[in-house]
């Protein structure tokens, strides 16, 4: 089972090309997992934006978790197929209406512990 390089950044705007392009240039085939911890910033809490992500990861069939960070951020452990993860990765940089992401920080994860998509408490 192989994952994503360790870490990598993306903006928004920018930087989606180059993750969907790590992700199909790695050799790997949409059976193959991939577990990612990401870190959303800008204007994400408050919004409904831990709603978005989970009816979208179950929806996508994506194990792990989403929770408020003290610092503005929303963090997210997203593990699955990679077709299914790089789907929840744009959604991500989309946001629900009303959100505005400006940032998605991208991290080599280990899977998660359980199965299911679920809200953690904030820290």
């Amino acid at each position: 089972m192989r994952t994503i390089a360790a870490r990598l950044q993306v903006s928004r705007v920018a930087g989606w090309p180059a993750a969907r392009e790590l992700l199909h240039t790695s050799a790997m085939s949409d059976d193959d997992f991939t577990h990612l911890r990401l870190r959303i910033e800008g204007f994400v809490q408050a919004v409904g934006y831990r709603n978005f992500v989970i009816v979208e990861a179950n929806r996508l069939g994506v194990d792990g978790w989403v929770r408020n960070r003290a610092d503005g951020t929303v963090e997210a452990l997203v593990s699955g197929p990679n077709s299914a993860v790089e789907t929840l990765v744009g959604l991500c940089m989309r946001g629900p209406p009303g959100s505005t992401v400006k940032n998605v920080e991208l991290h080599k994860a280990e899977a998660p512990d359980e199965k299911g998509f679920r809200r953690r408490p904030s820290l």
